[in-house]
């Protein structure tokens, strides 16, 4: 008779071991099968990041691209074609001795549905000072300079961004640059993969004047662009000040600033580049000047938050978000000995999908519960406190009232 008692608790465990079993290989059978909702949002989110890249070469079309600018600098053909020259425009490259320069921009965001592009307009002032009271010292072997047809050019990435003429004045002289005849473009860049081309804007000089002397040239450029603006150390010694009210500003290139400062209402950033470190021979004939590219002081115009970055990398950890929370329910549910229904797992499930669809239907990288940010110049740091985000206190108005009247 005992036996018989003691017989149906343990087929009972033995069941219910069973069946916890078969429940956990279910669990992850339906978190791996979540992960087949994530491959469609995958492929939004690429349809989506291509179409923001085509809309950024657009707009950036549009305004001028990313601009690269070089200083004045002085470029004086052969007379004679070099044996060892295979370019059929074989020109001397001298570059200042000294030069200085100073950048002002202003940024916009541009926007084209979900996507936004910010683009800038730059101010641009040289400064360079000559040094020609020596003979050339790279002047190849059987040509000789024809001074006569020299130029004084500056250069510029794309010249459909140009808002302005651009203006160069030489020993109190002022000219308004056009496309150079003796040089139209010049080539940045160590390898031809990675090589680019500057047009070039130049005017003649006065060769009676400037041989063997100092002289002094000033040049003044208006550009628009987007996404990226820099200037090539086009000096032996160059200086150059930058400043502009993008507030999130990323310095690259070949040198990082000296000096610099961000705040929300923009930057200021200076560089000071020596000879020794420029590393690019002061003159020579165009084909010997390489790694010009190295040498740009450039800034990019960073947009923070990325949504579709954001939701790339969340995606790429789905599994991982949905396998934690399907196994805390199952652990709950083996603790509490409460069955948990399958469809109840997959709500679940579907609920972590929702969030990064609705970031990527919303366009934004961030989803914000409860009281959002009021986006306000005026509004103070945030905090939390119970739970809300409240303004800086002063503002004169009940704080849940305040966030009101900014989302009307």
């Amino acid at each position: 008779m005992s036996s018989i008692l003691t017989t149906p608790p343990v087929a009972g465990r033995a069941v219910r071991g069973r069946s916890i079993g078969v429940k956990l290989i279910v669990v992850c059978g339906l978190a791996l099968a979540m992960t087949v909702p994530a491959a469609f949002l995958g492929g939004l989110v690429e349809e989506r990041t291509n179409r923001s890249a085509e809309v950024v070469r657009q707009i950036s079309g549009y305004s001028g691209g990313q601009q690269t600018f070089l200083g004045p600098t002085l470029v004086v053909p052969y007379k004679g074609r070099s044996p060892a020259s295979s370019s059929s425009r074989d020109v001397y490259i001298v570059f200042p001795a000294e030069g200085s320069a100073v950048l002002k921009t202003v940024t916009e965001e541009r926007r084209r549905s979900l996507f936004k592009v910010p683009v800038f307009r730059a101010d641009l002032a040289f400064d360079a000072t000559f040094d020609l009271t020596a003979e050339p010292s790279a002047i190849p072997p059987g040509v000789e300079l024809d001074w006569e047809r020299g130029e004084l050019v500056v250069g510029a990435t794309y010249l459909r961004g140009a808002v302005d003429d651009a203006r160069i004045t030489a020993d109190g002289k002022l000219a308004v640059l056009a496309p150079s005849s003796t040089l139209p473009e010049l080539g940045i860049g160590t390898d031809q993969k990675g090589r680019r081309a500057l047009k070039l804007l130049g005017t003649r000089i006065d060769a009676t004047a400037i041989r063997g002397s100092r002289f002094h040239v000033t040049s003044n450029m208006k550009f628009s662009g987007a996404q990226r603006v820099a200037v090539l150390s086009y000096g032996k010694t160059t200086r150059l000040a930058a400043q502009g009210d993008w507030p999130n500003p990323g310095f690259d290139g070949g040198f990082l600033p000296a000096r610099r400062s961000i705040s929300r209402n923009g930057y200021t950033a200076e560089w000071f580049i020596p000879f020794i470190a420029r590393a690019v021979r002061s003159e020579g004939p165009a084909d010997s000047i390489a790694g010009l590219e190295t040498t740009a002081l450039g800034t990019s115009f960073i947009q923070v938050a990325d949504p579709y970055q954001s939701v790339n990398r969340c995606l790429k950890y789905v599994l991982l978000f949905v396998g934690l929370i399907f196994l805390s329910y199952f652990a709950m549910e083996v603790a509490t000995a409460k069955r948990v229904h399958p469809a109840q797992y997959i709500l679940v499930g579907i609920a972590q999908i929702i969030l990064p669809a609705v970031a990527v239907a919303g366009g934004k990288g961030r989803l914000r519960l409860g009281i959002p940010d009021c986006g306000r110049s005026d509004c103070g740091p945030t905090c939390r406190k119970r739970g809300r985000r409240v303004c800086e206190p002063g503002t004169g108005a009940p704080r849940i009232r305040y966030f009101q009247s900014c989302m009307s």
